[in-house]
């Protein structure tokens, strides 16, 4: 994965673009107006808008490593939040307990993303797990970044002269930035990304997703559906299973990343359409969608904690739930989930 051919030289060109892999719901016009709620098949599932084909690149299929940089300053329970989704995808007997997770769980969600496999039939790895981390609470690359930028961040921490994060053939590189990291086009136009490392700027070629934090700047747009927009009347906002909009919201933003990361993580896998520098992904065909019936303005049939009452559709290790979109199921043909109601 180190050396590149003809091929990705082209693509790293079109990195700036390749890099947009989510965007904000709902959608809107040419002319940067809103559509209708719902008008975008998108938003529905639709097996008559997707056209997902495989363009013959890789997929993680070795067991993969995630390695979260948390930039910027961020509490203890936030990172325990998001290192239990993490550790929940697929889950030790030591993180199982005795009675094991409730379904669905987010494990059962991630063999959707299984489902995947390279021109080897190599499926995507069955194993993530949670590797090294690096913090960076100084946020040394400043306050505002670049998308450039955070592949710098990955290089600072890659080769760091204390604890530095490994250089992982199986490694991907989650750069997490807290509420007050202005990241390029955060909000307006994306809420993650996805790419992998130059070289030239890193020194190797590694997978890495960044997600940011929107609570103080665009929760309703980032952390749907937790934060409501303003333009959607008569909506009232789910309650965040962790207590916490801008990282409950993170959580699905994160899993929407590594779903396309592992099976596009190099940009010539699996996406819909014929320019790599505009893909659309496997999460991409499913946003706003977390149950059954979901779409347009609507996000489907939902579980509520019936402690808290918190809205989730998965559980996760040590008790926690969580709401996270679906993905493009390739065998069936549309979104689904584990706790759809056909399951």
């Amino acid at each position: 994965m180190h050396r590149l051919g003809l091929c990705c030289v082209v693509l790293l060109a079109l990195a700036p673009l390749a890099a947009v892999a989510w965007r904000p719901w709902p959608p809107r016009n040419g002319s940067g107006e809103l559509e209708g709620i719902g008008a975008s098949k998108k938003f529905e599932g639709s097996s008559d808008f997707v056209k997902l084909q495989y363009h013959m690149g890789p997929v993680l299929a070795a067991d993969i490593t995630v390695h979260p940089i948390w930039y910027g300053r961020w509490p203890a329970e936030q990172k325990r939040t998001i290192r239990a989704f993490l550790r929940s995808l697929s889950p030790s007997p030591s993180d199982e307990g005795a009675g094991g997770i409730p379904s669905p769980s987010v494990a059962a969600w991630w063999r959707t993303v299984r489902l995947y496999t390279d021109q080897t039939s190599a499926n995507v790895s069955a194993v993530v797990k949670l590797g090294q981390e690096k913090s960076d609470a100084r946020m040394s690359r400043g306050g505002r970044l670049t998308r450039l930028d955070i592949q710098s961040v990955v290089r600072d921490a890659v080769t760091a002269r204390t604890r530095p994060l490994p250089v992982d053939s199986s490694g991907v590189y989650l750069v997490l930035t807290s509420p007050e990291v202005v990241v390029e086009n955060f909000c307006g136009q994306v809420c993650g990304f996805h790419y992998f490392t130059f070289p030239s700027v890193v020194g190797y070629t590694l997978p890495y997703a960044w997600v940011g934090n929107s609570a103080a700047r665009c929760p309703e747009v980032c952390a749907y559906p937790f934060a409501i927009p303003s333009y959607v009347a008569g909506r009232k906002a789910e309650a965040p299973p962790n207590g916490d909009v801008g990282v409950d919201g993170m959580v699905s933003v994160i899993a929407h990343e590594l779903a396309e990361l592992a099976s596009n993580p190099l940009a010539n896998a699996w996406y819909a359409g014929e320019d790599p520098s505009f893909p659309t992904e496997i999460a991409d065909l499913c946003e706003g969608i977390y149950g059954t019936g979901g779409g347009g303005a609507y996000t489907g049939q939902l579980l509520t904690d019936g402690r808290s009452g918190a809205s989730y559709n998965v559980n996760g290790v040590g008790g926690r739930k969580f709401l996270v979109q679906w993905v493009w199921n390739p065998i069936l043909s549309y979104c689904s989930g584990p706790n759809a109601l056909d399951q």
